[in-house]
């Protein structure tokens, strides 16, 4: 982190949340930042380099191209945690793998293609020595997605409910071959050429103009979330990882979900369902540089929002962290 000025975090502060679809995105960057093409690629050739930016590519919506997926708690004997974390991780649609501290100690996401079952392979890794029992917390609503972490500010003394969630026209979406052959291309991670779309687009035959006005149709349509830089939290400074859940009354938890998502520092908030064991129904995700930071934060957004029963779950350690490759592998059951 050390390494970084001002210049390299306002590269990442941009193209983690805009990179230009430009035949020449670099020129792009350049023009914004008062920088040459050429110090532009240097840059973020090097800040790639340190690991802070994992990669630059489409950010797709994982229900929109007809996958189901869901958040599972697991409660894991202490002693078999990495044992079963690491079987875990070999399902190819687990992108997201913490240990949190919690008596559910194990949090990951899973995806499974159309034609898959969560359910089938909860059942099957429930089997594994040492898990005690776990809870699939589905998506009920979605407030918001999308992680922004500001690389030019410190974690603020006042957080500031100042977002607006963006919104798209979620028209039906029906997954064709050819929609198949653009995802599993704009997913790729790009080179950090002076024209990184050019490949792409021979690769399906088409011009560049068509690969971009094509990805601008699926972000239109809510399919493709952005394309932008993807940046390892930790590296970048962010290692307090705060999934704060909240217990919010049936009758408020649209109004609540929606104040939730308006502040900066919460890059997801969902509805989930409850259990007799998990009174939460609202999650929100908050990324700060010190666990004071999040704690803070938590309180100040239940004074916000008029809730005070919460808890804040750190990650203790990743176990993995991924995109899932969609279209990528034909999809067999697990068996454990």
């Amino acid at each position: 982190m050390e390494e970084l000025d001002t210049t390299d975090k306002a590269i990442l502060n941009l193209i983690q949340w805009d990179f230009p679809l430009e035949h020449r995105p670099f020129v792009e960057i350049g023009k914004r930042l008062n920088i040459s093409e050429d110090e532009a690629m240097r840059r973020i050739k090097a800040i790639k380099e340190t690991g802070i930016v994992r990669q630059i590519n489409a950010i797709f919506d994982t229900r929109r191209l007809g996958y189901k997926s869901a958040l599972v708690a697991m409660s894991i004997r202490p002693e078999k945690l990495e044992q079963v974390a690491s079987k875990i991780n070999e399902h190819p649609g687990v992108s997201h793998n913490y240990e949190r501290d919690h008596e559910y100690n194990l949090w990951f996401t899973i995806a499974v293609p159309p034609d898959g079952s969560i359910q089938h392979d909860l059942a099957e890794l429930a089997k594994l020595d040492g898990v005690i029992k776990y809870r699939l917390l589905p998506t009920l609503k979605l407030y918001k997605i999308g992680v922004r972490l500001d690389m030019l500010n410190d974690d603020p003394e006042s957080p500031t409910p100042s977002d607006k969630p963006k919104q798209v026209d979620k028209i039906p979406f029906n997954v064709t071959e050819l929609d198949k052959d653009f995802i599993r291309e704009l997913q790729k991670d790009i080179e950090i050429i002076p024209e990184p779309f050019n490949a792409l687009a021979n690769r399906l035959g088409i011009t560049v103009d068509q690969l971009f006005d094509q990805a601008k149709e699926y972000e239109r349509i809510g399919v493709m979330r952005r394309f932008a830089a993807i940046l390892r939290h930790r590296d970048a400074g962010f290692v307090a990882n705060g999934m704060i859940v909240w217990k919010v009354p049936e009758e408020r938890i649209d109004e609540i979900g929606m104040k939730l998502a308006e502040f900066p520092q919460v890059s997801h908030c969902y509805r989930r369902p409850v259990y007799q064991d998990w009174p939460y129904n609202l999650f929100s995700m908050v990324h700060t540089r010190t666990k004071e930071a999040c704690e803070k934060m938590g309180k100040e957004m239940s004074k916000h929002i008029g809730v005070t029963e919460y808890r804040i779950l750190f990650s203790s350690r990743e176990f993995k962290k991924e995109r899932v490759k969609y279209f990528e592998e034909n999809y067999e059951q697990i068996k454990v």
